[in-house]
């Protein structure tokens, strides 16, 4: 990204030329009236927003291609995808070794889009920062520090050089939550948690324990919102009405933010992406980039099997030859329905999207202006907006009148060769509970569910090493990430009952 302009009467001109020139002047309407902190606040707003592309997104959203007639959908072929079910014991001790001696060699980094608030949880903070009520009283962003702390560990004691077994940690939050989450890692108390979750992270650690310049954290982008004819929407007299732009928007924010650049110095070679609210995330997973840098590909992901042909979750198949997801609504019953002829009893389409990510930095730094060519999602929203004609501010809309656009993150995969993609299904119960609903009765994906998940976890764990829990939790064993990355170094509990509710 350009570095910003200074605010002068002549800047200020050329920036309303661009923006009259691509057919939205009208952000200027009530400017001339703005006192002058607010004209220079409003300035480096607009700096950030390139009218041409905004209408280049909004005309591509209008008039998306249409697909082919004739679309062909198949399971991925089998030489672009791996099972952890299945896969023979000497692989997947392979590319385990190959993992950790990339970490070692600090060629390892790991992005965490962690999203906004955690709203429908019942918290304004980010979701990162949400208490699970888990024994240890840990928050998921504390969760997968120490899986990075632990993994940083294990390959170190490979390495030649243990000082490079360092896994930068790049937090892609969004504007509202950046500070906030800025705080948290610093233990700094927030408005928005209870006095209780404050003082707990005041017992903790800056970071985590992580080394602080091993973490950036930075911004995803913010896309306009449109009327429905295309124009741009005011917030205010002095503000654009803006919305993030959806978690494809990690490619162009990587290189807006100075990320690409930092990897870029640090020799970076393999990059594992995950969202934050999946408790059980193998954070910088030995396995899955050893997996994906053994096949040498562009991107690869991780997936579960489908529970059933009605699950709602978009799917990683071959559409017209080409790697893509295809959503839950865009398949008809008897293909959702469909067997696999090899695997009698397994659906053909099983392989279910959890958004969890590896790409070559080869692949990322070679993108370039390709970020601005993900296509653009409609979302047709209630947004409060000022009047151009009164300049009355309206903030209660009965009914949508705007519109936002979100771009996803594996739109970018149809651009691949089937050859340049892999696709590594992983068991659901080890790698996959998402926190996305408040508790409630019967209520799945939520934080009793992600805590039921995490001890069930550990009490897998503790007693394939030969333990007896006998801890009187029904819900099982939290196994601190500092003690096993996945359940490897519990063998000197081989025969002994665990009575704690956490080891």
């Amino acid at each position: 990204m350009a570095p910003p302009e200074q605010f002068t009467s002549a800047n200020v001109a050329a920036l309303k030329a661009k923006f009259e020139s691509a057919g939205q002047g009208h952000v200027f309407t009530f400017y001339d009236a703005l006192a002058e902190s607010d004209k220079e606040s409003f300035f480096q707003q607009l700096q950030k927003i390139d009218p041409a592309r905004i209408n280049k997104l909004w005309n591509y959203a209008q008039h998306a291609p249409a697909e082919p007639e004739n679309t062909v959908v198949e399971p991925l072929p089998e030489s672009a995808t791996a099972s952890i079910l299945d896969s023979k014991p000497e692989d997947l001790e392979r590319w385990y070794n190959l993992g950790l001696d990339l970490i070692g060699k600090g060629e390892v980094a790991v992005i965490l889009l962690a999203g906004g608030q955690g709203t429908r949880l019942g918290s304004k903070a980010p979701k990162g920062a949400f208490n699970i009520q888990l024994t240890s009283q840990k928050t998921l962003f504390q969760i997968q520090a120490e899986r990075i702390l632990k993994v940083q560990e294990l390959a170190a004691e490979r390495a030649q050089d243990k000082a490079k077994a360092q896994v930068p940690w790049y937090v892609m939050t969004s504007g509202p939550t950046r500070k906030m989450t800025e705080r948290f890692f610093k233990k700094e108390p927030l408005a928005e948690l209870s006095d209780k979750d404050n003082e707990t992270r005041a017992q903790g650690k800056p970071y985590f324990g992580l080394d602080e310049k091993n973490v950036r954290i930075f911004e995803q982008g913010v896309l306009p919102c449109y009327d429905f004819n295309g124009k741009i929407m005011l917030a205010g007299k002095g503000e654009v009405a803006v919305a993030p732009d959806g978690n494809g928007g990690i490619y162009k924010a990587l290189q807006d933010e100075g990320i690409l650049d930092d990897m870029r110095k640090r020799g970076i070679k393999h990059v594992h992406a995950y969202c934050v609210d999946n408790c059980l995330a193998k954070v910088a997973d030995p396995v899955f980039i050893g997996f994906a840098a053994d096949k040498q590909v562009k991107i690869a992901t991780k997936v579960v099997r489908k529970r059933n042909a009605t699950e709602s979750v978009g799917l990683i198949l071959s559409k017209n030859g080409r790697p893509d997801v295809v959503e839950y609504s865009e398949i008809d019953k008897a293909t959702a329905e469909a067997e696999d002829p090899k695997h009698p009893g397994l659906l053909k389409f099983r392989a279910a999207n959890i958004v969890n990510h590896y790409y070559s930095f080869e692949y990322l730094d070679s993108m370039g202006d390709k970020v601005n060519a993900l296509p653009p999602h409609i979302a047709k929203k209630k947004i409060p907006y000022v009047d151009l004609e009164t300049g009355e501010a309206v903030a209660s809309v009965a009914k949508p009148n705007g519109i936002k656009l979100e771009q996803f993150v594996f739109d970018n995969f149809k651009w691949l060769e089937l050859s340049e993609f892999a696709c590594f299904e992983v068991k659901r119960e080890e790698e996959f509970s998402p926190l996305k609903n408040a508790d409630g009765p019967g209520v799945q994906d939520c934080a009793a569910t992600s805590r039921q998940d995490i001890k069930a976890q550990g009490k897998r764990w503790a007693e394939a090493a030969g333990a007896i829990v006998k801890n009187g939790d029904d819900e099982g064993l939290e196994v601190s990430p500092l003690t096993s990355y996945g359940g490897e170094g519990l063998e000197s509990r081989k025969g002994k009952e665990i009575t704690e509710l956490t080891i």
